[in-house]
């Protein structure tokens, strides 16, 4: 389990979402890099802003199940479904169903990860999943036709290669998030941060 679900760590997330996003431009699919930035960066920014308000407030009256959403999940399922979503408009350009199920899987299987390592409770991975394959249904829908300067084996290449130098390494990104909301829980109005618990 640990395995699979390191492929969804930020140290994996992050360059491989900025090198698509650079291979984008370089083939001259402006709408798609800028789709891509903005879907996964407004993905990524939404799971973050629910992490920091969870962080500083508590579980508010969702109980212990939903103490912060499960970041991998929703960065997996962006990343990857977005990556299968922009490849799948190389064949079946009208037809979306495909990658929204493929993201979807992508979800199911990174959720199970983070339940199994007891990192994540299974409300916690259904938003992240559910904010990842909104994040790709926008991506679809915003992206529009790639131009046929781009090169999808080329950039499988890239993903291969970022994967296989990242995989394994951490952020630790959960922590540095719930300090940080529990810093700034005097900005969100109604929040006690003494409510807030930390996930170990």
């Amino acid at each position: 389990m640990t395995f699979l679900t390191e492929f969804a760590d930020q140290a994996v997330i992050l360059p491989l979402a900025m090198a698509v996003a650079l291979l984008l431009a370089a083939g001259f699919w402006w709408r798609g890099a800028i789709a891509w930035i903005a879907c996964v960066g407004g993905t990524l920014g939404t799971i973050g802003v629910g992490k920091l308000v969870l962080a500083a407030c508590g579980p508010l009256h969702f109980g212990d199940v939903l103490q912060s959403p499960s970041g991998h999940t929703a960065s997996a399922t962006i990343v990857y479904g977005g990556l299968l979503g922009l490849a799948w408009r190389h064949i079946r350009p009208a037809q979306n169903m495909a990658p929204i199920s493929a993201a979807l899987a992508i979800a199911v299987v990174i959720g199970i990860t983070r339940v199994v390592l007891n990192t994540h409770s299974w409300p916690e991975v259904v938003v992240g999943g559910w904010v990842g394959c909104v994040g790709v249904w926008l991506l679809l829908a915003l992206a529009g036709q790639p131009p046929s300067t781009l090169r999808p084996a080329r950039l499988a290449v890239v993903v291969m290669v970022i994967v296989a130098l990242m995989h394994g390494t951490h952020l630790r990104a959960e922590a540095n998030i719930q300090e940080l909301g529990r810093r700034f829980a005097w900005l969100v109005p109604g929040c006690d941060a003494s409510a807030a618990q930390v996930r170990p």
